[in-house]
């Protein structure tokens, strides 16, 4: 049985590409080619299981039509010689074929993951080296809506900031370049998606309510799938931690911080001064350069 055809490239190249490249906006468009190409090997291989069923389906249609199936009873009696023996071989073929099919399907799988896990590796790697080099710059803007309530805005960032901030707040990697400033969704009249149908979120999962975005945040893994908007996770008085977020909203991120299932961007005095006491403490860390701006 021929090998089933699989697109260009292979996992190897896909990490040559993202190790060759220098900017994190290439390494991501190569990581994504290698998505893609995995993707579509996958197709492959479940179109070539469906035409092995579908042969098989239709060589035991036609043995019964033929009168040569074995326990047919007084129908088979009237069939040629040989009936048996013709049924099983081509079972054998195919069955044959069918193991074929797995092993290489299970080859293709192990290659590409191991290549998608290395280039994550190798994206995270690149990040904290960003890290260890420059310090994101962020410049939060506080505009008073009375003695008790508070608006907090952060200018726009740039993309390769975007991508350190993600790791710098949530720990983990994004798994789009872009995801801050992608304000597209597949249903107008809906929100646009906070997550990616992508890292094992199903398209029906894209607009989880606050808790069960922050249960996806604080899953463990290496790549988080967000769309939108910064998570920020700021620590409360008496321990543990609150999740606020960074909601791209044009030339600013509003500050918003989750309330039940819902988040809010009216923040009271306390809140206000607990996120800006958190981006303080990173800055005299030296994790990111920050200007405070009262409005």
């Amino acid at each position: 049985m021929p090998a089933v055809a699989v697109p260009p490239g292979s996992p190897g190249e896909g990490l040559a590409r993202v190790q060759g490249l220098e900017t994190l906006e290439s390494a991501y468009e190569a990581w994504l080619e290698l998505k893609a190409e995995h993707g579509a090997t996958r197709a492959r291989f479940r179109e070539e299981r469906e035409r092995l069923e579908q042969q098989g389906s239709f060589l035991v249609g036609a043995v019964r039509a033929a009168g040569l199936e074995p326990d047919s009873g007084a129908v088979s009696a009237l069939a040629p010689a040989g009936g048996e023996g013709f049924l099983g071989e081509a079972q054998a073929r195919l069955s044959e074929r069918r193991a074929h099919l797995e092993r290489q399907e299970a080859e293709a799988e192990r290659a590409s993951q191991a290549a998608l896990s290395e280039i994550r590796a190798t994206l995270t790697d690149r990040i904290q080296r960003f890290l260890e080099a420059t310090r994101p710059r962020l410049q939060l803007l506080l505009r008073k809506v009375n003695a008790q309530h508070t608006i907090l805005h952060v200018a726009r960032v740039g993309g390769d900031e975007a991508v350190l901030l993600c790791f710098l707040f949530a720990g983990r990697i994004p798994s789009r370049y872009g995801f801050l400033f992608d304000d597209s969704t597949e249903d107008v009249s809906l929100p646009p998606p906070v997550l990616y149908a992508d890292e094992g979120v199903p398209p029906e999962g894209v607009r989880p309510g606050a808790a069960l975005l922050e249960a996806r945040l604080r899953a463990p893994g290496e790549v988080v799938p967000l769309k939108g908007f910064l998570p920020v996770f700021i620590p409360k008085p008496g321990g543990g931690t609150e999740f606020f977020r960074l909601l791209q909203r044009g030339p600013v991120m509003e500050v918003e911080v989750a309330e039940g299932d819902a988040f809010r961007s009216l923040l009271a005095r306390e809140e206000a001064e607990r996120f800006a006491g958190h981006l303080l403490r990173l800055k005299l860390a030296g994790k990111i350069d920050l200007e405070l701006e009262a409005g």
